[in-house]
Parts: structure tokens; C-alpha cells; sequence
């Protein structure tokens, strides 16, 4: 029997953000499949088991959890290790369907932004036989961080680059850019570059009810954010963050 993976968009985690297609795409599934990232990230895979828990209706939906493979970081070719672990990832799916008598529908939660920085569905491309794809939307964190914030993204008509934090300590303020929105920050990129004429708006967790908000200009709030973001952290034992800067 072929296989119906459904990647299932749940935005940051909060049960609330679900959309209704979302919702009922979970209540198709034979078996949902729920990651762990190992210890001090128990949170990430207790959130899912919530979202399953208030939102599942459907008795024969079974949630089968799997180890998530560790990112082998002592190779130096980047795009190596990220190849060879996206491969280890879609193994693991394999053989954790196998084991659980999957049946022809699986699922995963997708968290986060999986139309700009997840990798899902490239590891979904290397099952073998491939299965049949179907793709929830779900709210990205720029919308949550915008909402959060109670701003816009982009000025009118005016176009705005996401980047990543690694490029934009690397490469500095993407040219031709006066809004730059920074995902996947490793921590204060945003310490880099010039912060004169900079206006920040950073968000961590946002959506969910343990958000932290800050807002102002960089250069007066940038230690501010470097602490907060260092608290959450030590209190979580992971953090998601996500912050807009403007040309003001």
C-alpha cells in the first residue's frame, strides 16, 4: 500500500494557531509521527503531544514518538552534514512507520516556517517508495511576530529580504534592503552591523504563552534582547527567536 505523508503546519506550537484544515488533516491520520530532540528539549515534543491531545478526535489516530538523529558537526563540509543527517532523518521515519504498522496515512507536525527554513520536505523526497505528498499551511513566525509586536512587515510597496543570522554576520545588511527580517539566528547577529539608524522589534517563543517581546532602537535594546534571550534559554533549555529590523 502506498504511502500518504501529510506534512501539517502548527505554527509555534500553540493549539490555538491551528487552522481548521490543519485540524481535520490530523483527524485523517492512520499514525502521527512525533520527534524527540533529546534532553532539556522535552518541551518540544510534550507541545505536539498537547496539540494531539486537545485536538484529536479520532480513536483509531495512533502518535508513535522517534529519536531525532544528532547533526554529526565535526565534518567541515556544512552542506555535508546536513545531507548526511537528512538522511539518517528519513531512515528513522521509515523504520519508526514500520514498526508501528503505519497504515497508508502518516503525519508529522511541522513547526516553524516550512516554506522558507524546514527541511521536511527534503527529507520526505528521500523515502523510498516515494510517497504521496500533501502540504497543511500553518502560520508562519513572521506573522506571529508581527502580530505580537502589533506592527506591519513591509512598508507600502516597499520590499522587505529574510535572511538567516549566520548571513547577516557574514555578509553584513543585505543590499538594496531597508526591512530585513533574521531567522535562525544562533545568538546576536544583530551585534554585528552598524545598529546606528536601526529599529528592532524581537520576539522568542512568540505565540505561545511563554512569549518575550522587545521593541526599540537596536543600539538601546540589543543587550537588553542578548539577556533575555540568555534567561529563556537557560530556563527551556532551547529557545526559538525571530526579530525584524527597519531602517528608521
Amino acid at each position: 500500500m502506498s504511502l500518504h505523508l501529510t506534512l501539517i503546519g502548527i505554527g509555534t506550537g500553540n493549539p490555538e494557531h491551528l487552522t481548521l484544515q490543519a485540524i481535520r488533516a490530523m483527524n485523517r491520520q492512520d499514525l502521527i509521527l512525533i520527534p524527540r530532540k533529546g534532553a532539556g528539549k522535552d518541551d518540544l515534543a510534550g507541545l505536539r503531544r498537547d496539540i494531539c491531545n486537545e485536538l484529536l478526535t479520532n480513536d483509531r489516530t495512533r502518535i508513535a514518538e522517534f529519536d531525532l538523529p544528532v547533526r554529526d558537526e565535526t565534518t567541515l563540509d556544512y552542506r555535508k552534514q546536513v545531507d548526511d543527517w537528512h538522511d539518517a532523518i528519513a531512515a528513522v521515519w521509515q523504520a519508526t512507520v514500520l514498526a508501528h504498522g503505519g497504515g497508508n496515512r502518516v503525519a508529522l507536525l511541522v513547526w516553524g516556517d516550512p516554506s522558507l527554513y524546514d527541511s521536511t520536505l527534503r527529507i520526505a523526497a528521500r523515502l523510498d517508495p516515494a510517497p504521496e505528498i500533501e502540504v497543511i499551511p500553518g502560520i508562519t513566525s513572521i506573522h506571529a511576530l508581527t502580530a505580537a509586536h502589533a506592527t506591519v512587515l513591509n512598508e507600502i510597496g516597499a520590499p522587505f529580504t529574510v535572511t538567516t543570522g549566520r548571513r547577516l554576520r557574514d555578509e553584513g545588511w543585505p543590499q538594496g534592503a531597508d526591512t530585513v527580517v533574521v531567522m535562525l539566528d544562533a545568538g546576536g547577529a544583530f551585534r554585528e552591523i552598524d545598529s546606528d539608524g536601526l529599529h528592532i522589534w524581537w520576539g522568542a517563543y512568540v505565540g505561545m504563552k511563554e512569549q518575550i517581546i522587545v521593541e526599540g532602537p537596536l543600539a538601546e535594546v540589543a543587550e537588553r534582547i542578548m539577556q533575555e534571550r540568555t534567561q529563556a534559554r537557560a530556563r527551556h533549555g532551547w529557545i526559538m527567536d525571530i526579530y525584524m529590523l527597519k531602517r528608521v
